[in-house]
């Protein structure tokens, strides 16, 4: 077991500070630890972190990290499309390109970002099989 894990103990949901919770999620490492890796692949969960043994196994994430990455895109392109169309009136195919990939590479960034998120979250609120300590 690594020295790190000695330190570290599992916080009950009362204690668990939100802010910090979504952040290490963000940075798509365990909430818990904030030093082990909460993805193994671009999406897949770890079932436990590798520093401390928090359970990932539980989690619920499912749809909800695509629902938040199709708005966020969707809130920031729509507008900044009609912003560029109105001052630039670039050739549609230009501008197709241009969004296209914007698109794409905002939601490849974005998506793994939220699902530890929202993993963060159930875990700082006790949700799903986090609020019980084993």
């Amino acid at each position: 077991m690594n020295d790190l894990a000695a330190d570290i103990t599992h916080t009950s949901p009362d204690e668990r500070k939100m802010s910090t919770a979504l952040l290490r999620g963000w940075r798509r490492k365990c909430p818990n630890c904030g030093a082990g890796p909460l993805l193994k692949s671009y999406l897949k969960v770890n079932d436990t972190c590798s520093v401390c043994r928090e359970e990932f196994h539980h989690h619920r994430a499912d749809d909800g990290p695509a629902y938040l990455t199709i708005l966020f895109v969707g809130h920031l392109m729509a507008p900044m499309l009609h912003i560029v169309f109105v001052q630039f009136r670039p050739e549609p195919l230009t501008l197709f390109t241009i969004f296209a990939v914007g698109c794409v590479g905002l939601s490849l960034y974005l998506l793994p970002r939220l699902k530890g998120a929202m993993i963060g979250f159930q875990w700082a609120k006790g949700m799903g099989g986090f609020g019980n300590d084993s």
